[in-house]
């Protein structure tokens, strides 16, 4: 009845047909980080800032009262550390809370909170405790609720949602042991049966899915008639006869969350719990991320905050050479880029979570870039805190209150953050999809000129379109307001730091980022995808310059609004002075840089030649595949799945 699922052989090319067909192809609204690469700097897209209206506010503050006073009394993070495990009794509470519903319609029995509140909720849930924030995180964010509300039908709303407003817990099911970031080769099989289909495969890095109630799954439906097949998503019964957890996985970080490895045997799963078409799967997932990847830096943000205060507190009673080390520079530029960093990072989340609940903007950008710029400068951040404390900053909090000092978990931060530079999109990956958004525009007019299977008519007919819009677009990215003095004037109000040359200094860089993305185009042509080294620059230049105007504008909204004004405008000042410096040397890197002798190096290093480098050690990894065999059957382990009553 069922086939056996084989692992699909993918070239590059098929590979990257797979991606770009899960691409939005259209731009739902105007976007303001997509118009900065394209040297345009739209600050009418987010000045004045956006704000929620007073229901919104009052339903929000109000649940964020209620869940400051249960994380600062009835959270043991030091018991979750200890034992692996969030207890039960705490997921209970949450449910009590309505904590597992804050993203769901009221309509439903959630709370219905907006993107911005739900982001504040997760920041203080990561505080008290990060595997807490992952729980509701991967539930909420990407488990069943969110695709449910973008794709759903009427009657999956119905019967899935009330049950997740309820506390049942959701999990998302797309890698698999030997699928990570190229999902053509996904090999879970859906086959469709009468009324059903029947899944066989094999997920790993499953959050959520020890411990889980409902799966939204990611499988493969073979092409057949009445089938168009490809990469579907399905809501499955954790519950239903063939799905085995056959390992709860263990992590230097996050050490409570609940991940595993799920197998799926012939599990039957109805028509009517397919999400979506067949094979719309990926694009399902993506979708979701668009909003859904706002919860990392959402937590990286409040690992800001607490390492603002720690090192704070800390660096003003500890004395070293006569005076406290916060007066030492050496520590206080850590200090001063902690604080920078973390009022930047608040800015790029509140005014990303905004523009996701007006809806009037496509965020796709903006969210990865808050995502993959939280990610990066939350570890940094978390690091520097460490090397503040010293010693301590590597001392277990256990250690430190066993000997009678403060439990600061400095070191357990730094663990528990060092999976968001690889969750929901790596870094790496990260750079590669910003960078496909960015040139977009490009490839819209001119993709054919640089696709070599493209035929000649098409080439000619793509030369005519792109000379169009080159003609339009270049003479623009020479000149602009970035370079009159008394350009964005309302920034520098009397009393205050001066935001109006950051302003005028992203307008300019904007531009010559522009002028960077052309020229790379025009130097590489087809070969700029593999240039990952120049496109993982371009990205994060648009960070920066991201980050610098959320800043801007969020100092500006506090001024206008009597809170804080004045301290919002130094803090604004210090990050767009740290960030234009490294925006700087990432120009100077684009041009300058050692990517050609490192891919010779490379290709010496995977053909042996240095292998005599690793001598004079001893191996302590042990026996063992790479990847762990994922061929679909039974199961042969005890089901390790554990339903929280």
């Amino acid at each position: 009845m069922t086939a056996s699922p084989t692992r699909p052989a993918v070239t590059a090319r098929e590979a990257r047909q797979v991606a770009e067909a899960a691409r939005e192809q259209d731009w739902r609204g105007p976007s303001f980080a997509r118009e900065l690469f394209l040297g345009r700097f739209r600050l009418d897209l987010i000045h004045p800032h956006p704000v929620p209206g007073e229901d919104a506010v009052r339903r929000g503050e109000q649940f964020l009262a209620r869940l400051r006073d249960f994380c600062a009394h009835e959270v043991d993070s030091a018991r979750i550390e200890r034992e692996a495990r969030i207890p039960d009794g705490t997921i209970a509470r949450l449910r009590e809370l309505g904590a597992f519903g804050m993203k769901i319609d009221t309509r439903y029995g959630g709370l219905g909170l907006t993107q911005l509140y739900y982001n504040k909720a997760l920041a203080l849930l990561g505080t008290a405790n990060p595997a807490i924030g992952a729980l509701l995180s991967a539930h909420q964010s990407i488990g069943v609720p969110q695709p449910l509300k973008l794709f759903g039908t009427p009657e999956q709303r119905e019967e899935f949602l009330p049950r997740c407003a309820r506390g049942e817990i959701s999990a998302f099911l797309l890698t698999e042991p030997d699928v990570g970031s190229d999902p053509a080769r996904l090999a879970t099989a859906a086959v469709p049966d009468g009324d059903d289909y029947v899944l066989d495969g094999v997920k790993l890095w499953t959050t959520n899915g020890v411990v889980a109630d409902l799966l939204v799954v990611m499988a493969r439906v073979p092409r057949s008639e009445g089938h168009p097949g490809g990469i579907t998503a399905f809501v499955v019964e954790a519950s239903s006869e063939g799905v085995t957890v056959e390992n709860r996985n263990a992590f230097m970080g996050l050490r409570g969350i609940e991940n595993g490895v799920t197998r799926f045997h012939r599990v039957r799963v109805p028509a009517a719990h397919r999400i979506g078409a067949e094979g719309a799967g990926l694009k399902i997932a993506l979708t979701t991320l668009n909003t859904g990847r706002l919860s990392l830096p959402a937590m990286c943000v409040g690992a800001g905050k607490w390492c603002l205060k720690i090192a704070r507190e800390w660096s003003s009673v500890r004395e070293q050479w006569g005076g406290p080390i916060a007066r030492h520079e050496a520590v206080g530029e850590k200090i001063a880029f902690i604080a920078a960093t973390t009022f930047a990072l608040e800015a790029v989340l509140d005014l990303s979570s905004q523009l996701a609940d007006e809806n009037r903007n496509d965020i796709r950008i903006e969210a990865a870039l808050a995502k993959l710029y939280g990610s990066e400068m939350a570890w940094r951040m978390a690091d520097d805190l460490v090397q503040i404390r010293g010693g301590r900053g590597y001392e277990t909090a256990e250690s430190l209150a066993a000997r009678g000092e403060r439990a600061v978990p400095a070191e357990q931060l730094l663990r528990d953050l060092r999976i968001n530079r690889i969750f929901e999109g790596s870094t790496e990956i990260m750079h590669l999809l910003i960078a496909r958004e960015a040139v977009d525009a490009h490839l819209s007019v001119a993709g054919d000129l640089i696709d070599p299977d493209t035929s000649l008519p098409d080439k000619a007919r793509a030369g005519a379109r792109a000379g169009g819009f080159y003609a339009r677009w270049l003479p623009g990215l020479f000149a602009g307001p970035g370079q009159l003095p008394t350009s964005f004037a309302a920034f520098h109000p009397t009393g205050h730091a001066d935001l109006s040359g950051h302003l005028r200094y992203v307008e300019r860089t904007s531009r010559r980022l522009a002028r960077s993305v052309f020229y790379g185009m025009s130097r590489w042509q087809g070969r700029l995808e593999k240039k990952q080294g120049f496109l993982g620059r371009i990205v994060d230049i648009g960070a920066e310059l991201f980050a610098m105007s959320a800043a801007c504008v969020r100092a500006e909204h506090l001024r206008a609004g009597g809170d804080r004004g004045r301290e919002a405008y130094e803090l604004a000042d210090a990050f767009c002075r740290q960030a234009r410096v490294r925006a700087d040397e990432l120009f100077r890197r684009l041009w300058t840089n050692a990517d050609a002798s490192d891919r010779r190096l490379l290709g010496a290093v995977l053909d042996g030649a240095h292998a005599w480098l690793e001598d004079g050690i001893v191996d302590p990894s042990g026996e063992g595949p790479w990847i762990a065999d994922s061929t679909p059957g039974a199961g042969t382990r005890p089901d390790l799945r554990r339903p929280v009553p």
